[in-house]
């Protein structure tokens, strides 16, 4: 039987959440302001008002908050449920094919849109940091393995063309929302976000069904 949490240790736990959060919303505003390279640790703490060790017993490295600060631009303010649930959640209540492909698009444009800046970081930093490398590939894998369950999903409901494995179905749906994709064609040049969300969901109708 789990043990019961005491008031005392309640509090202490929301208070810890609250200082991790803290130091996050820090090193995402440093971090996109100065860039990854450019912000230290120590910066960060002061800007959290935290000691440096504290940073470290929180999150962990510097590599790891950036994850982090991915993260919670990821979900979005007043949530604290991933990212990736969030969308099982909604796929899993959609009926049919369509319902599923609009659940995505409507997915992908709000990630995207809200993580535009944090990818390209990381994407930058990952050139000369192999820790942020290996960041951007858990985050790749994460993606990827979320657009599968979508995939499943999309074969429970017929939604899949004959002859297209789930893997093949996922990375498919990967690469249409792409956060590089939605950069070029809405940050670069210059798509609204209502035309963005209305060619996702044809062009993922166009590659799956």
């Amino acid at each position: 039987m789990p043990k019961t949490e005491t008031p005392a240790e309640r509090r202490r736990s929301e208070r810890a959440g609250e200082t991790r959060s803290d130091i996050v919303r820090a090193a995402g505003r440093l971090m996109l302001h100065r860039g990854y390279v450019a912000t230290s640790i120590n910066s960060i703490a002061t800007e959290a008002g935290v000691a440096v060790q504290t940073i470290y017993n929180s999150v962990g490295s510097k590599a790891e908050l950036l994850s982090a600060v991915l993260e919670l631009a990821a979900e979005g303010p007043g949530t604290q449920e991933l990212v990736p649930a969030a969308l099982r959640k909604r796929v899993l209540a959609a009926s049919s094919a369509v319902e599923i492909l609009r659940v995505v698009a409507d997915w992908f444009l709000a990630v995207n849109e809200r993580t535009v800046n944090v990818v390209l970081m990381i994407s930058q930093a990952a050139a000369v940091d192999g820790d942020v490398a290996a960041v951007e590939r858990r985050s790749t894998a994460s993606r990827l393995h979320t657009c599968g369950e979508v995939a499943t999903s999309l074969r429970a409901v017929r939604g899949l063309r004959g002859g297209m494995s789930d893997p093949e179905a996922a990375a498919a749906i990967w690469a249409v929302g792409h956060p590089q994709v939605y950069r070029m064609l809405v940050s670069e040049l210059g798509w609204s976000s209502e035309a963005y969300r209305d060619w996702l969901e044809k062009a993922l109708r166009g590659a799956l069904s």
